[in-house]
């Protein structure tokens, strides 16, 4: 990862479907999760699978690419990631 604060990542949820969120600890928040303990979307659909990440030298700028990242279509999403 970088020594950047802020991170947006893509993770793949076990169903196949793909999650978007923001955190300054990229690990620690794919592990939770992981453990069932993050998003109430990823809940029951474990495990999960980091997929895609982007450092950012503020919050503004990382919450800003969440944004647009959400914004996505599936198949935006896919290339994202890396799929097609």
């Amino acid at each position: 990862m970088s020594d950047r604060a802020h991170h947006v990542y893509v993770i793949e949820c076990a169903d196949g479907s793909l999650y978007t969120g923001y955190t300054v600890d990229v690990e620690r928040r794919v592990a939770e999760h992981d453990a069932g303990e993050g998003a109430k979307y990823t809940r029951g659909r474990t495990p999960v699978t980091l997929r895609h990440v982007e450092s950012f030298d503020s919050k503004s700028a990382a919450m800003s690419r969440e944004y647009a990242i959400k914004s996505l279509t599936r198949t935006q999403k896919e290339r994202l990631v890396g799929e097609e």
